[in-house]
């Protein structure tokens, strides 16, 4: 029998369905992969499907009910991209896209941004639905909010039920669109560790050689004892947590993070873990860190600063400092190929070690790095790129980066791509690698 952390995301919302007496549901997700074992496994519980602005996306799974999927997203960026090619293979499928909008990633907050035109897009098509038999159960009876096979759930509204995944990193979710849905559907938000964000990050930090480099840069900063220690950027605390059991108690520490549902479900991850005593979360902005100046002896940050204005952030991290104080910031290195360990054609390799777009305007992902810390003024620079390897095929830090690469292959190039992976896996060695850019300075005395 599995443990229960083994579980797929479709077999726990297979269960949660059961749980809420759906035979059938709507779903609206950012994340395809959260679904896909749903639309591949179980396609007759998926009464229609809304992809919105996912920036990855690999079409296969969704071909047996691609004719209930509909895709949104902007005219430009890496969503655009995935849901142009996706539309090219799955011809039955609904595209929309959003004119003028531009998601340039993970982060983007796209129901924020266009509230009204997406959830317009989506109450049409899954009305439209309706009228051809595809629809969706109405919840039984079940309490307004809970917690069912490790999902996390939030019920409002009346009508089909229309379950709704987390997006990545959007700072509101869903949120923005809620009323408009809940006047058509019972609307189920989901949470917890095992959907969307939340499970790359946690899945991302218990990676050996993740952990590693974290630890590298811990040590390079070299926390005294007693010394004040802030995370810019926590994310759902998966980092913050693995720092706070290894300093056992000796530092007091504060994790900041724009992203309110993030921040929740941190917190109650911290507690779950017997740690919320030990780690202080508020809600901040890299760019205007909610603290005085010279509050902190050490500052650390884990692939933030692609996302956000950098030069920025890196003078509030040099404000909250005191004199003396180290920081350490991580990102990633879009400025060096992604490594496959699996023997390719020279045309396939070109396009699955081209790295995906992933940095914001003013953000930095590359060499830039260690230059831009020079510039903010630290000094003592300890500098050192580090290749990460991922090792869990199927995990969603690997999904993620595969179902990118698979929605650029043709059909042909499939055949190969998956012939080598087989055999790489058959031999137990399937993984793959990135590089991150890594670097500690010092604020001056």
């Amino acid at each position: 029998m599995r443990q229960d952390g083994d579980r797929s995301p479709a077999d726990r919302l297979v269960a949660l369905m059961d749980h809420l007496g759906l035979d059938a549901a709507y779903f609206g997700t950012p994340i395809p992969r959260d679904i896909s074992g749903l639309a591949t496994g179980h396609p007759e519980r998926v009464a229609g499907a809304v992809l919105c602005v996912p920036h990855r996306l690999d079409p296969a799974p969704f071909a047996e009910i691609a004719d209930r999927v509909l895709m949104i997203a902007g005219e430009r960026g890496p969503a655009a991209e995935a849901t142009a090619r996706a539309a090219a293979r799955l011809p039955a499928a609904e595209h929309f896209v959003l004119p003028g909008y531009e998601a340039p990633g993970s982060w983007a907050d796209a129901v924020a941004d266009r509230t009204e035109e997406i959830a317009e897009q989506i109450i049409r098509f899954l009305q439209r639905l309706t009228t051809t038999g595809r629809r969706a159960d109405v919840p039984g009876s079940a309490a307004s909010e809970g917690r069912h096979a490790g999902i996390s759930y939030r019920i409002e509204g009346s009508g089909p039920a229309l379950i709704l995944l987390p997006f990545f990193l959007a700072p509101s979710q869903w949120g923005p669109a809620l009323p408009l849905l809940a006047r058509r559907f019972t609307v189920v938000r989901l949470g917890g560790p095992h959907l969307g964000g939340v499970a790359s990050l946690e899945d991302r930090a218990q990676m050996a050689t993740y952990q590693a480099m974290f630890r590298t840069l811990v040590e390079t900063i070299a926390p005294r004892p007693g010394e004040l220690i802030l995370e810019v950027g926590c994310g759902a605390g998966s980092l913050v947590r693995l720092l706070a059991r290894w300093l056992d108690g000796g530092n007091p520490i504060t994790a900041v993070d724009v992203n309110p549902f993030l921040l929740e479900e941190a917190a109650e991850l911290a507690e779950a873990e017997e740690l919320a005593d030990a780690i202080r979360f508020i809600k901040g902005n890299a760019e205007a860190l909610p603290f005085e100046d010279e509050a902190f002896d050490c500052v650390c940050s884990v692939t933030v600063f692609e996302e956000c204005d950098a030069d920025r952030a890196m003078a509030e991290v040099m404000r909250v400092l005191r004199p003396g104080g180290r920081a350490g910031l991580i990102v990633r290195a879009l400025d060096m190929p992604q490594w496959w360990n699996l023997i390719l054609p020279e045309a396939i390799l070109r396009k699955v070690e081209a790295p995906p777009h992933s940095v914001g305007p003013a953000g930095v992902a590359d060499r830039r790095l260690y230059h831009r810390m020079r510039e903010a003024g630290f000094v003592d620079l300890v500098c050192f790129p580090f290749l990460v390897t991922l090792d869990r095929p199927g995990g969603p830090i690997w999904r993620n980066r595969e179902d990118h690469v698979l929605s650029q292959l043709s059909p042909q190039e499939l055949s190969v791509w998956h012939a080598a992976r087989e055999r790489a896996e058959r031999q137990g060695l399937l993984f793959m690698a990135h590089p991150l850019h890594c670097a500690v300075g010092t604020k001056p005395l």
